[in-house]
């Protein structure tokens, strides 16, 4: 008997310092919030905080298609179910009305609700816990000026154990820590500049990073690519040059892509030009140079050679030209080379020979649409084949520009396809 109760209480003290520990780790950093504490707005607080709400891209999350602004509602899925976005307006019931600028910031930089919740980082604080109060007040003192929406939050629909909080307790002690932006003292601050902004509002790691199993990401690969989950859509390497690293290009043509969503080697296509559309465009042209600066600088992979690509199967190869004969060759080119301005080039292009052939796949069979935007307000865009190409001509076609005028990738093949239509509904 002395065993077993020796036994037990071994068992509940563990599991007394785990919580302990638990609980430290998810409020180390935090502050008591001041009591009464009130934020003097002005017009030109205001006016900066629209600006940065801009740049971190909150009202593509926080609004619904034909929902007031802000008003929350939007489901985001994710590999454990949806989480709906929250309501930011100022009203009382259901938005922010009733929080403090001090309550808003816990949450930007600890990812805590007004009443102590944990919340889900489906909302990007693992990104956002760089900003600075400064900023999260701007944003707060904007928030509370629009319209109050009486729309009420809605419930998440994560599954057991995600939909806990003792499980998101878990995660954010492992994979979360509150953070502050660390200027590099031998950069410029042009440079720093930039690197605050990638990293805490403009949140890129998020798409640009592989996750793990949990969904976390870590520093050590930071903006080393990945397949954004659920979306599945290949986010490229921002540091590697034979995918999206711009470290080659000319900052002008960094700056023209954040804004404009087209450049002379490159355009946003996917879950970028929706980037851009709501986001991008509108940064003022020192900040869009000083990210192009800081994204520019970023450290290079070192590329591992690969082996020897195979070369695909003649019968693909002349399925595939003759689909691009058909439905290609009129905008592309006879040879790839595209029309400068109008239709890109599809040889020398690395979005077309990148490992993974998910994108590439995806916009054959959904069409491809860059953003429209300020500075190019027609955009040209591509028309979807899903409803006339079979999968083995998708198969095929894609094979094909891979592998043509210079080109060397793997072939795809018709599971790809197939999983591409699946995965989205095709």
């Amino acid at each position: 008997m002395k065993r077993i109760l020796w036994t037990i209480s071994s068992v509940l003290a563990a599991l007394g310092i785990a919580a302990a520990l638990l609980i430290s780790l998810n409020l180390r950093g935090e502050e008591p919030l001041p009591a009464g504490e009130t934020l003097q707005s002005t017009p030109e607080l205001i006016q900066r905080g629209e600006y940065l709400a801009r740049v971190g891209n909150c009202m593509a999350c926080h609004t619904t298609q034909g929902g007031a602004p802000f008003a929350g509602g939007r489901g985001i899925e994710t590999p454990f179910g949806v989480v709906h976005s929250s309501n930011l307006t100022p009203d009382k019931a259901h938005g922010i009305g009733s929080w403090t600028s001090a309550e808003f910031w816990r949450a930007i930089h600890h990812g805590l609700s007004k009443d102590g919740r944990l919340l889900y980082p489906a909302f990007p604080y693992p990104n956002y816990t760089q900003v600075t109060r400064e900023d999260s007040d701007a944003i707060f003192a904007y928030l509370h000026s629009l319209p109050a929406a009486a729309e009420a939050n809605r419930d998440h629909a994560l599954r057991f154990p995600y939909n806990t909080q003792a499980a998101l307790g878990v995660w954010r002690a492992l994979f979360f820590t509150p953070g502050a932006p660390q200027p590099e003292p031998t950069q410029s601050a042009e440079y720093n500049r930039g690197a605050y902004l990638v990293n805490g509002l403009g949140h890129c790691t998020a798409c640009h990073t592989p996750r793990n199993a949990l969904g976390a990401t870590t520093d050590a690969k930071a903006f080393t690519g990945g397949l954004i989950p659920v979306q599945n859509w290949y986010a490229p390497a921002l540091n590697a040059a034979h995918e999206a690293a711009v470290k080659e290009w000319k900052t002008e043509d960094v700056v023209a892509l954040l804004k404009t969503g087209v450049a002379p080697h490159g355009s946003a296509l996917g879950p970028m030009a929706e980037v851009v559309f709501r986001s991008t465009q509108y940064l003022i042209d020192a900040d869009a140079r000083a990210m192009a600066v800081y994204l520019q600088g970023l450290p290079q992979q070192d590329r591992k050679v690969p082996a020897t690509v195979a070369a695909p199967p003649a019968s693909a190869m002349a399925r595939g030209s003759k689909v691009y004969e058909q439905h290609c060759a009129q905008c592309h080119g006879d040879k790839g080379q595209g029309e400068p301005g109008a239709f890109p080039a599809l040889a020398g292009n690395r979005a077309i020979t990148l490992s993974d052939p998910t994108n590439l796949v995806r916009v054959v069979l959904q069409g491809g649409y860059l953003p429209a935007t300020a500075g190019n307000p027609r955009p040209h865009g591509m028309p979807p084949f899903q409803q006339f190409l079979s999968d083995e001509d998708v198969a095929a076609v894609t094979t094909f520009v891979r592998n043509s005028w210079g080109n060397q990738a793997p072939g795809v093949g018709t599971i790809e396809v197939y999983r591409a239509r699946e995965r989205r509904g095709l």
